[in-house]
């Protein structure tokens, strides 16, 4: 059969071993879901945020003590 009508369902194909998932009875394991994802994106821009606000606030301290 040629290789193009015949699907491979494996797509690790090509990755090396240590970066594809332990597959586990009913697929991969210790793969984060995709809420847990989205919180830690959410948790990851609200400490960019805060770490951006703190570095801006002690440089204006800093500004106005040496104005």
């Amino acid at each position: 059969m040629p290789e193009g009508l015949n699907s491979d369902l494996n797509l690790n194909v090509g990755a090396p071993p240590r970066v594809r998932p332990q597959l586990g009875e009913w697929g991969p394991q210790e793969v984060l879901p995709t809420r847990k994802k989205k919180r830690m994106r959410w948790w990851t821009i609200l400490a960019v945020v805060l770490v951006a606000a703190a570095v801006s606030g002690y440089g204006y301290w800093i500004y106005t003590l040496l104005k």
